[in-house]
């Protein structure tokens, strides 16, 4: 008796999963480390098995139909239980692991820590992949964490969803960032000065949440003078060298900065909550070995970053680097 050929293998299902997310051959042959061409019939093929275009021209790109955005669903959740299915429920090796890891952060910790992540990723899981994926206000990330187009989320709102698993990461003081210029920044700020400052501030992250220093603004019922509003954190130090701009962050981040720039830190005129910054992750892959593995590296890397951390946030650096 012969065996009916599928016309669909994980292969192709990977192909229309990133298909679909990306909107473009070129980057999804870039993704999935195959040639353009290789792509283009994997698409032909997909096409006619489902008797839809799934991705058409429009202004300026592709976009996909609706049955492609349904199509990719299932497909997420079919690799999903693939995935399982190859994993042994009691070891992982990540030396020979290929799984794809994805990370969804804000730039708001310093480079370090994705750096020493990075480091023992490639060190301990050298065919293994890793994405992040930035954060906006426009981007849902619960749904991604639920759907598995995200694995781990980095966070730091003050009330984190209740529905999903939590790990702290690092607990960090809240300083303010100046130009080492500045002359209030040696003898920080009084709260008459902090409130008649002008601040570079980050766009928001999150449409639901606040973060540590809004959060607490509000409680006191005062605002501050966002003068500069910018795309990302990590561009906000360099905004600060030759301003009076002032800019209020986690204590690691500042420090980081701190090192390389002419800017110096000190502690806020206001009693801050510490910044807690947490990973996130579904209950989907809650007991799942591979992603127990990368959830422990994450930790690793953030500790490192804590144990580098100047031993007070009080203490004030300046050009030279010296906490």
């Amino acid at each position: 008796m012969s065996r009916p050929a599928d016309p669909v293998d994980s292969y192709l299902l990977r192909v229309l999963v990133t298909l679909v997310t990306e909107r473009n051959v070129s980057r999804t042959a870039i993704r999935l480390n195959q040639s353009q061409p290789t792509i283009s019939i994997a698409l032909k093929r997909l096409r006619e098995i489902f008797g839809d275009p799934l991705l058409v021209r429009e202004k300026g790109g592709m976009a996909p139909t609706d049955r492609a955005l349904v199509l990719r669903e299932h497909a997420r959740r079919a690799l999903g239980e693939i995935d399982a299915m190859r994993v042994d429920a009691e070891q992982f090796d990540p030396a020979s692991s290929t799984q794809t890891f994805r990370i969804g952060s804000p730039d708001f910790m310093a480079a370090s820590f994705l750096a020493g992540a990075v480091e023992r990723f490639r060190r301990e899981a050298p065919r293994a992949r890793l994405m992040v994926q930035p954060l906006g206000a426009d981007y849902d990330y619960e749904r991604a964490l639920a759907q598995g187009e995200l694995d781990v989320v980095i966070g730091n709102w003050p009330q984190p969803p209740p529905q999903l698993h939590l790990s702290v990461l690092l607990e960090d003081d809240v300083v303010c960032l100046m130009s080492s210029h500045d002359r209030r920044a040696a003898r920080g700020l009084t709260r008459e000065q902090y409130l008649a400052a002008r601040h570079v501030v980050p766009l928001p992250y999150s449409q639901s949440q606040r973060g540590v220093v809004e959060t607490h603004f509000s409680s006191l019922r005062v605002t501050r003078d966002a003068c500069v509003v910018v795309p990302f954190f990590e561009l906000a130090p360099y905004l600060l060298v030759n301003t009076d701009l002032v800019f209020t962050t986690a204590r690691h981040f500042a420090a980081h900065f701190a090192r390389t720039l002419p800017l110096s830190m000190s502690a806020p005129p206001f009693d801050f909550p510490r910044m807690r910054f947490y990973q996130l992750w579904h209950e989907r892959s809650h007991h799942s070995p591979p992603h127990r593995w990368f959830r422990t590296l994450l930790s690793d890397a953030a500790r490192r970053v804590a144990q580098a951390l100047p031993p007070s946030a009080a203490d004030t650096t300046g050009a030279a680097g010296t906490p």
